[in-house]
């Protein structure tokens, strides 16, 4: 089963150019709100139309400006679970579920189809009740229902997860795992949660301003990202401008300090994780003078800024046990930025 999409759409100033193919994954759209991910699945299910370009769906062309191809949302059979659900609130369960199965299918089939959907996602005795009368994870999983039990051949996921409580969205989270394993088709994720993207997707398109920066496996965006906007969204808090010297040294000129690592052409800025600053000396070692200590439920986040830095110098974060700072707690300390760690990036 395979995506191929390449568009073109403005509106209200804004202009999204979006090129990306998918086949038999998790496709993870990862980018700030705001950025044209809602709008690229909403393209994709018939309910924008893009200006330019197509969409072909296993084979199918679902949208093509040049042929003038612009099949219908019900033509296109593809899933798109909104952020708010989108349940009818004056249906019950049931009716809710019903509305998904295939309208060619005798009474009798329809009703049994929704049944033993009801039975698959532990909905069967809530069938009678009103959404108004669901929790947040009972109204996900309906509608995750009403979507599955239409069959479809793409299924799309518009931040599934942003209306539940930290408990609630692991245990959902779980669940649609589950179900997208069954379903073992081609499904797009769109989020703006690093932690989501990571346990859930197979690769990730880091999306920014209308365009997709970067498409790459899972692990090898999140170990090398290519820009800092690509660094900031999977969950790096220390970036900074550099200043390259020659083949091997720079100046990292947010933080004030000099590093040596073997540079790649076209790079023009560096970050680091927190976790990847290594206690005492080694590569790249500082000397540094401790700004400030937050505590964290289980760990510390050490504020560092370089004892040679200038004054104004932005501070390094740096994630440490609890037992280990405990152990060590002090104002200065010696640690080192591996180059391995260093993660280079471009504009």
């Amino acid at each position: 089963m395979s995506l191929l999409v390449d568009i073109e759409k403005s509106f209200r100033g804004f202009s999204l150019q979006m090129a990306f193919e998918a086949q038999d994954e998790t496709l993870a759209l990862l980018g700030a709100s705001g950025c044209g991910k809602s709008m690229t699945l909403c393209c994709i299910a018939g309910i924008e139309k893009p200006d330019r370009g197509r969409i072909v769906l296993n084979g199918n062309v679902l949208f093509d400006a040049k042929d003038h191809i612009n099949l219908t949302p019900q033509q296109r059979k593809v899933g798109l679970m909104f952020q708010n659900y989108a349940l009818f609130p004056r249906m019950t369960v049931f009716e809710n579920i019903r509305c998904g199965v295939q309208r060619n299918l005798p009474r009798p089939q329809q009703l049994r189809a929704v049944e033993q959907c009801l039975a698959a996602y532990g909905l069967t005795e809530l069938a009678g009740r009103l959404p108004s009368q669901l929790s947040g994870g009972q109204q996900q999983r309906v509608a995750l229902a009403r979507i599955m039990i239409s069959e479809p051949q793409l299924l799309m996921l518009d931040e599934p997860f942003s209306a539940l409580d930290s408990h609630l969205r692991f245990r959902m989270e779980q669940e649609t795992a589950d179900t997208i394993r069954r379903y073992g088709k081609t499904v797009l994720l769109v989020t703006h949660d690093r932690d989501e993207v990571y346990r859930m997707a197979d690769r990730v398109a880091i999306v920014e301003n209308g365009h997709v920066l970067q498409l790459d496996s899972r692990s090898r965006v999140f170990s090398s990202p290519s820009t800092r906007a690509a660094c900031a969204l999977t969950g790096c808090k220390n970036i900074s401008s550099l200043k390259v010297l020659d083949a091997t040294h720079a100046l990292a000129l947010d933080w004030g300090i000099p590093l040596t690592l073997p540079l790649q052409k076209g790079t023009d800025g560096v970050g680091i994780r927190m976790h990847s600053i290594r206690w005492g000396e080694g590569e790249n070692t500082l000397r540094c003078h401790v700004a400030q200590v937050t505590e964290n439920p289980f760990s510390y986040t050490v504020m560092l800024r370089a004892a040679d830095a200038p004054q104004g110098a932005a501070p390094i974060g740096w994630e440490v046990d609890k037992p280990f700072w405990e152990s060590v707690r002090s104002q200065e300390v010696t640690v080192h930025l591996p180059s391995e760690t260093l993660m280079q990036l471009k504009g």
